[in-house]
């Protein structure tokens, strides 16, 4: 088996702005595995936030090369608890490695992923398409430039309520607002009972992080569900999340890709938790990973694709929020 990594810039058709950042280009990473006449593919965008560079993951997958290339005929499984050590201080780099091993693992079995998951896809949850802040005129344009059943809409200003009552005037489709732990306490209390009669049906991660205490209190006395997010990055989070948000929002990224983000998701349900996956700003070769999760999802933002003026790949085909799978096997995805 060799590894190939693949840099990419990623422009988007507009700027991107989150409470703490914008940006108009993304760089990402796509890890090739090949394997005779058989390619995987993987991906993995750099975050600021989080300390990830295409360098870094780029260092740390070469260093590790000849591991890498030394197993044969593993499950996913085997492969990412096997790996897990040597990266287990970049997740970003083990997710696209992760993700590229399932893709290269289910295509040499002529199966599909979620075939190999023995998953039912009939009932997959709609996407929904992300407004990041903006100008009022600019989020209205947006909206209106992409008529969607389900929007997720960026806050953590000080106008956040009268940017959906703005927005509201335009369209009917269901709301979920993220505030990218731009608020307080009492803020979040207070605009859920706002949001709640705007028709918006959950806030992700409302509070910084580390506010134990903070989500708690949010948690039981928020008139809406809190999701989290920045909040639940590894598997141990889930656990930690229970009885703190009434759901989490699982990131491959974060958690170091398929493997791990499907044990994460299983156990949010065990705990009667709600279920979500987000995405990065992507390509279509990591929107296509998320979509074999769909059947354990009660939500799904996977819109990341959707959002560049350029794709570098084709894969899933997401039209008013429903996705439809490649005819390829494996993750269903290949690089134009």
């Amino acid at each position: 088996m060799q590894i190939i990594l693949r840099p990419y810039e990623l422009r988007l058709k507009h700027t991107f702005t989150i409470s703490r950042e914008s940006y108009d280009v993304q760089q990402t990473l796509i890890v090739e595995l090949q394997d005779g006449e058989f390619i995987g593919l993987g991906e993995a965008s750099s975050n600021p936030y989080y300390g990830i560079t295409i360098d870094k993951m780029t260092t740390d997958l070469l260093s590790i090369e000849h591991i890498i290339e030394s197993c044969k005929d593993q499950t996913p499984e085997d492969f990412w608890n096997f790996i897990f050590p040597h990266l287990k201080n970049n997740m970003f780099a083990l997710c696209a490695l992760d993700i590229a091993y399932n893709d290269l693992y289910t295509r040499k079995k002529g199966m599909k992923l979620y075939e190999y998951w023995n998953f039912d896809i009939l009932n997959n949850p709609k996407t929904n398409f992300t407004i990041g802040i903006d100008s009022m005129e600019k989020m209205v344009s947006k909206l209106n430039e992409m008529p969607w059943p389900i929007y997720k809409v960026k806050l953590g200003t000080k106008e956040d309520i009268k940017i959906i009552k703005e927005l509201r005037k335009h369209t009917d489709a269901i709301f979920r607002v993220d505030a990218n732990c731009g608020w307080t306490v009492e803020e979040t209390i207070h605009n859920s009972v706002e949001l709640k009669k705007l028709g918006v049906e959950f806030i992700e991660q409302p509070l910084i992080a580390d506010n134990w205490d903070g989500h708690r209190e949010v948690f039981l006395k928020s008139s809406l569900p809190i999701i989290a997010d920045e909040s639940c990055q590894i598997e141990s989070d889930v656990t930690k999340c229970h009885n703190h948000f009434h759901g989490v929002n699982v990131k491959l990224v974060k958690c170091g890709g398929l493997t791990s983000a499907k044990r994460m998701l299983l156990n949010a349900q065990f705990l009667n938790m709600e279920t979500m996956v987000g995405c990065m700003t992507e390509s279509s070769v990591g929107i296509s990973a998320i979509a074999h999760l769909l059947p354990l999802l009660d939500y799904v933002d996977m819109d990341g694709a959707l959002l560049l003026s350029k794709d570098i790949a084709k894969g899933v085909i997401i039209k008013n929020g429903v996705v439809s799978y490649s005819e390829q096997n494996g993750v269903g995805v290949t690089l134009i």
